[in-house]
This record gives structure tokens, C-alpha cells and sequence, in this order.
């Protein structure tokens, strides 16, 4: 198992037209590739953000038939690196749609599929509404995945609210931790570097964040500010608010050594509530 890894995370502002955001993740995850990289990371719903729930449900299709899995596939095996599809809007019935990620190995073949747990139904302060489980389905198993650099527990966005889903991957194991996101920029503003910072921390693990970023369409705007985070919580990578690349070389041993520091993770107590 290797220690050292050099990431990329992918930072873009998807719209509603599939064909350019793919060609735009593939530009990027080029430029990574050039850069070195031997895991790439993209964003929540890389192929498509549409508000509009009805030509959402018109654009989506079934992961057999999804052209950005077929591509980024194809181009992990062509270069010969490990890819996270960060998530990808797939039907699974005829008014529902799953928010997957996809890990892919070297070779092109899909080693995991991770469903989104947590669905953001959400009303935020400045009156937009966010209700996230009328057209998606929400997941149920969370995801552990082996890799030539350890585990990796897949999450995605909202599920950084719920701490418990990354202790139970940190006491399986897993160093790596990944969380594409398309963070508000009202929520992200407020909480997305104390969220991301708090995971690694807590677990000892190194928190991989490629983000949205900028106007997707009329009424969705993402925070940006990708975030490549180490076992001691501190930012390696920070993509701002710009479409691009964040690069970093990892030292794996990093969450071994901060595991034994603050030893946490396995110190839990039970206790009752009266």
C-alpha cells in the first residue's frame, strides 16, 4: 500500500447542458493529469445542475446509458489514474433520480458506487428553499472502497452534517475521505471550512472536497473553495471561487501519526441521557 499520493481536486460551475460540462471536467482532469496527479477528484453533479425539477427529470438518464461515466471512464483507464466521479444525477425510476459518485480505478472499472444519504431539504434564511428528496432518491449503505493508498469512505455534500457516517469509515480504516459538494453560498460561507476541518480532524484523516463553484443557473449559486484538509485539520488546498484545479502531494503516514496524537476515534464511551 503506497503512502504518498498526489490529488487533484476538480473545481467547476456545471450548467444544464450536459455535453459542455463534460467536455469542461474532461479539460480539467487533463490539466491534472499533466500536473502529475494519481487521483482525481471532481465535483457534485459534475454532468448536470438543473433547478428545474421537470427538465431535470427530462435530462437524466440511467447510469448504462450516462455519457460522462462512459468518458471519464474511458479517460481513467487512457491515463492510467484513479478518478472520483464526485456525483453524477442518474435515473432510477420514472420521477426519481440518485445523486451517485463513482469511484473508477486505472483501468476504467467502476470499483464503487456511493447514493447520497443525506437529501438537503432545507429553507434557508435569505427565502430559498431546497427540497432535495422530492426528485431524489436517497441512498442507503454507505461506501468503504480499497485503493493502492488504503480505504476511502464516500460521502457527498450534505452528508458532512452527519459526523457519525465518517467515524464509522475512520474505524474501518479508511485515511481518505471524499466529499464533492455543490455548497449554497450562503451555507458555504458560514460552515464549509468548519464542516471539512472538523471531519478531518475528528476522523484523522486526510478530507478530499472538490466543489461547485459560481451562477449555475438563475437562483443556484455554489460557494467554491475546493478544500484538500490533512488528518490535523489543516487546509493543504484551497481552490477559491474560480473554475481550475487544486493540487497536492499527500503523506498518507500523516493519519497514522494523528491517529496515535489525539486517539480519539477509539476512545468511545457509553453513556445515558437523563
Amino acid at each position: 500500500m503506497a503512502d504518498t499520493l498526489r490529488v487533484a481536486l476538480v473545481q467547476m460551475t456545471s450548467t444544464p447542458d450536459v455535453s459542455d460540462n463534460i467536455a469542461v471536467a474532461e479539460a480539467l482532469v487533463h490539466r491534472a493529469v499533466a500536473e502529475g496527479a494519481n487521483f482525481v477528484l471532481t465535483p457534485e453533479v459534475t454532468s448536470l445542475v438543473e433547478p428545474n425539477r421537470r427538465r431535470l427529470l427530462a435530462k437524466v438518464v440511467e447510469e448504462t446509458a450516462d455519457p460522462a461515466l462512459e468518458r471519464l471512464r474511458r479517460m481513467a483507464a487512457d491515463h492510467g489514474i484513479w478518478l472520483l466521479i464526485g456525483s453524477l444525477p442518474v435515473r432510477v425510476g420514472p420521477e426519481k433520480v440518485a445523486n451517485r459518485s463513482f469511484l473508477i480505478a486505472d483501468d476504467g472499472a467502476i470499483v464503487a458506487r456511493y447514493d447520497k444519504i443525506h437529501l438537503f431539504d432545507v429553507v434557508l434564511g435569505d427565502g430559498t428553499d431546497f427540497q432535495e428528496s422530492r426528485t431524489y432518491l436517497g441512498g442507503r449503505e454507505a461506501r468503504i472502497a480499497a485503493s493502492p493508498w488504503g480505504k476511502i469512505g464516500l460521502s457527498i455534500c450534505y452528508d458532512l452534517r452527519f459526523p457519525q457516517l465518517y467515524r464509522a469509515y475512520a474505524q474501518a480504516g479508511a485515511r481518505l475521505l471524499t466529499a464533492p459538494s455543490a455548497f449554497t453560498r450562503v451555507t458555504g460561507e458560514a460552515h464549509w471550512h468548519v464542516l471539512v476541518r472538523a471531519r478531518a480532524i475528528e476522523c484523522g484523516a486526510f478530507v478530499l472536497a472538490p466543489a461547485q463553484c459560481g451562477l449555475h443557473a438563475p437562483g443556484r449559486e455554489s460557494y467554491g473553495h475546493s478544500l484538500i484538509v490533512d488528518p490535523w485539520g489543516r487546509v493543504v488546498g484551497d481552490g477559491g471561487d474560480e473554475p481550475g484545479i487544486v493540487v497536492a502531494d499527500l503523506d498518507l503516514a500523516a493519519a497514522d501519526e494523528a491517529r496515535r496524537k489525539v486517539p480519539s476515534l477509539f476512545q468511545d464511551v457509553t453513556f445515558e441521557l437523563t
